[in-house]
């Protein structure tokens, strides 16, 4: 079985892409705190995502650099050689779902959810509401 599931913070925006194939791709990293710290270590680890399709242009609209999400997905490997002969040993999380984790108004950095931010946060016009992952 490989699963993950990780919440965090988007470290940068999203970066879309598309495959000459036409697949359409969003690659991001999260911060995910540390449960316990140790002094002089990092306080989070930091991974890479891959989201594609329908999914990748979620992420490209609604998420960016701040974002709190919870994701579910797979690790895969992506080792390659480079231009220099040199090995590159790469893991990359292969994003299956996401989701937002706090409300629009706790990631404006208030920390009091009021009602009107909750029913701003969930206003989606009807078209977009059936590619929303969480719908």
């Amino acid at each position: 079985m490989n699963k993950i599931i990780l919440m965090g913070r988007l470290v940068r925006d999203p970066e879309i892409s598309s495959s000459t194939s036409g697949t359409t791709f969003a690659r991001y990293s999260i911060a995910v705190d540390r449960r316990f710290k140790k002094e002089g270590e990092p306080d989070a680890d930091f991974f890479n995502c891959t989201s594609f399709g329908k999914q990748a242009e979620f992420v490209e609209k609604y998420l960016k650099k701040g974002t709190k999400i919870v994701l579910s997905g797979r690790l895969q490997n992506n080792n390659y050689t480079n231009k220099d002969g040199q090995k590159i040993y790469d893991v990359r999380i292969i994003v299956h779902d996401v989701e937002f984790a706090e409300s629009k108004g706790q990631q404006a950095g208030n920390t009091e959810v009021r009602n009107n931010d909750v029913t701003d946060f969930l206003n989606v016009a009807p078209e977009i509401l059936e590619e929303l992952p969480f719908s």
